[in-house]
């Protein structure tokens, strides 16, 4: 629940919810039909004709994906050891890198302006859920996150490009 703190990532934390429901209602409406993610963008596809990818589950996911890439991109910079020399406890220069990979193409100048980000610290200790944590520690878990997550994300866009299913509108 690391999105939830700052408060500022409550937005980003709302849109994640947000599409999650969405798939997770269509999943609950068959789950015999919708046992995986590509099931559902088959079946969407074919009931929503030409206006798909552009509704339901599809499009849901189609940004859920989005916002876990920026997560992901941002755990990775952190682990990585990227940072500002002069403020090594700001987390500006692995978001604006996230960003610019993730969301950048998708977003309007206004929303790319909202970012406000916390301490590398607040971030870390939030990722631990309020346990205090060696730094040491704390990347060696976002390293063994990501070798998990990663694959199914890069699965998920894979999905996307061979279904034609990704829309590149703001």
């Amino acid at each position: 629940d690391c999105l939830g703190t700052p408060i500022v990532y409550s937005p980003v934390k709302a849109d994640l919810t947000g599409n999650i429901k969405k798939i997770r209602a269509v999943y609950d409406s068959n789950p015999a039909k919708f046992k995986t993610l590509q099931n559902i963008l088959e079946t969407e596809k074919e009931m929503h004709g030409s206006a798909w990818p552009k509704t339901g589950a599809t499009l849901a996911l189609m940004w859920l994906k989005r916002g876990l890439k920026f997560m992901l991109v941002l755990l990775q910079s952190i682990s990585d050891g990227e940072r500002d020399e002069e403020h090594p406890n700001l987390i500006r220069v692995n978001a604006m890198k996230a960003y610019e990979i993730a969301l950048k193409k998708y977003h309007g100048w206004m929303l790319q302006k909202l970012f406000m980000l916390p301490y590398k610290s607040d971030l870390l200790k939030a990722l631990e859920k309020g346990k205090e944590v060696k730094e040491e520690e704390s990347i060696e878990k976002i390293h063994q996150f990501l070798s998990r997550v990663t694959p199914i994300l890069d699965a998920i866009y894979e999905m996307y490009t061979k279904m034609n299913a990704e829309l590149s509108y703001k």
